[in-house]
C-alpha cells in the first residue's frame, strides 16, 4: 500500500464533496494569452497573476469550490500582498491541483491525431508540487473524432501516458485527475460519439488496471456524450444525460470515487444544464459522486467583463461567483434555467 494511501483517499474524496466541484484554471501561458490577445488585454505574466488572484480571491469561492487545478507559473505565484496563491487556496478550504502535463504533439504516423508528452522529469516535478502544497495533479488526453479516427494506436498510446502519470501521482502523494477528452469539434453524431467515448474508457481503464493505479485513489474527468458542434441533429439534454450515464456505467469501476466532467466547448448554461439533468433523471443509478470541472464555463463572463481593467474587478468577481454558484447547484440536482436570470449586479 502506498505511503500515501489514507491521504490520497481523503483528498479524492474532499474534490468530489457534494455540491463542490474542481476548477480548471491551468490554461498554459499560450492559451492564457490567446484568449486575452481577443480581448485586447496585454500578455504579460502580472496581468495573467491578476487574473488568477481575481479568480482565488473571489468571495465564497470555496463554498462551491472544492479544489483548482493550477498551471506551473500560478502555483509559483501570489496575489499582489505577497501571500502565496497555495496558501490563499489552503486558508479558503480548497485543494491547490496542478496540470503536469506538456500538452499535446503530433501522433508519428496518425495523421490528425495527438499524444500527450510529459511523462519525462515527471517523478521529480510531482516530488516538488507535493512540497509546494498541490494534492492532485491532472493530465489531459485528447482523442479527435473523423471518418478514419480515432485509431486504436491513438487510444493506446494516450490510455497508456495517463496510466503511467496516474500511477506516477500515486506513489508520489498526488490524486490523479485522468481526463480523456474526446473532442466536440466535428460533425458526429452524438452515437458516434458515444461509440468513441466507450472504447476510449474501455482502453483507458485496461491501461490504469496494467499499470496498478489504484481506482479509489483517482478521479475520471470525462467528456459528456454528445453531438459533434457541427453536427445537423443536436442532441436533447436528456439525451446527453441518459447516454453518458449510460456509457459511464457500462466502463467505469464502481470504486473510483468521483467523476468531474470537462465542459469542452459547452456554453455556460449548457454544461451547467446537462450537469444538472445528469443527476436530476439518473443521480440514483450513479455509484460514483459526479460533479464538474469546468474552464471557461466558469471563467468566460469574468474574464470577459474584467477585460484587464481592474476596476472592473469586484463585478468579474460576481459574475465568477455566479456560474460557480449555479453549477454547485448543478452539481446536486437543484439548478433551474430561471437561476441564470438572477442579478449578479451587472
Amino acid at each position: 500500500m502506498s505511503t500515501y494511501a489514507q491521504e490520497l483517499i481523503a483528498t479524492a474524496a474532499a474534490m468530489v464533496a457534494p455540491g463542490k466541484g474542481i476548477l480548471a484554471m491551468d490554461e498554459s501561458k499560450a492559451t492564457c494569452d490567446r484568449r486575452f490577445e481577443k480581448l485586447g488585454i496585454p500578455t504579460t505574466e502580472e496581468r495573467r497573476r491578476t487574473y488568477r488572484e481575481l479568480i482565488l480571491t473571489t468571495p465564497d469561492l470555496a463554498k462551491y469550490i472544492s479544489g483548482a487545478i493550477l498551471f506551473d507559473e500560478t502555483i509559483r505565484q501570489s496575489t499582489q500582498a505577497g501571500i502565496p496563491f497555495v496558501r490563499v487556496m489552503q486558508e479558503a478550504g480548497m485543494i491547490p491541483g496542478i496540470k503536469v502535463d506538456l500538452g499535446a504533439q503530433d501522433l508519428a504516423g496518425c495523421e490528425g491525431e495527438k499524444v500527450t508528452e510529459g511523462l519525462d522529469g515527471l517523478r521529480d516535478r510531482i516530488a516538488e508540487y507535493y512540497q509546494m502544497g498541490a494534492r492532485f495533479a491532472k493530465w489531459r488526453a485528447v482523442i479527435a473524432i473523423d471518418t478514419n479516427i480515432p485509431s486504436e494506436t491513438c487510444l493506446v498510446a494516450n490510455a497508456h501516458a495517463l496510466a503511467r502519470y496516474a500511477a506516477i501521482c500515486q506513489a508520489g502523494g498526488l490524486v490523479p485527475m485522468v481526463e480523456p477528452e474526446v473532442l466536440i469539434d466535428g460533425e458526429h453524431s452524438i452515437d458516434r460519439c458515444y461509440e468513441v467515448t466507450e472504447r476510449t474508457l474501455q482502453i483507458v481503464f485496461e491501461q490504469l488496471r496494467l499499470n496498478r493505479v489504484e481506482f479509489d485513489k483517482m478521479i475520471l474527468k470525462p467528456s459528456m456524450v454528445i453531438s459533434g458542434e457541427n453536427c445537423r441533429i443536436q442532441a436533447s439534454v436528456e439525451q446527453v444525460a441518459e447516454m453518458t450515464v449510460r456509457c459511464l456505467r457500462n466502463n467505469v469501476p464502481v470504486t473510483v470515487p468521483g467523476i468531474a466532467f470537462l465542459s469542452g466547448g459547452q456554453s455556460n448554461e449548457r454544461a451547467t444544464a446537462h450537469l444538472n439533468t445528469i443527476h436530476t433523471q439518473f443521480g440514483s443509478q450513479c455509484p460514483w459522486a459526479i460533479t464538474f470541472s469546468y474552464a471557461r464555463a466558469i471563467q468566460q463572463p469574468a474574464l470577459d467583463y474584467w477585460h484587464g481593467d481592474d476596476a472592473n474587478i469586484p463585478i468579474a468577481q460576481q459574475l465568477l461567483s455566479h456560474r460557480v454558484k449555479l453549477n454547485g447547484a448543478a452539481s446536486i440536482g437543484q439548478y433551474t434555467s430561471e437561476m441564470e436570470r438572477e442579478s449578479v449586479g451587472v
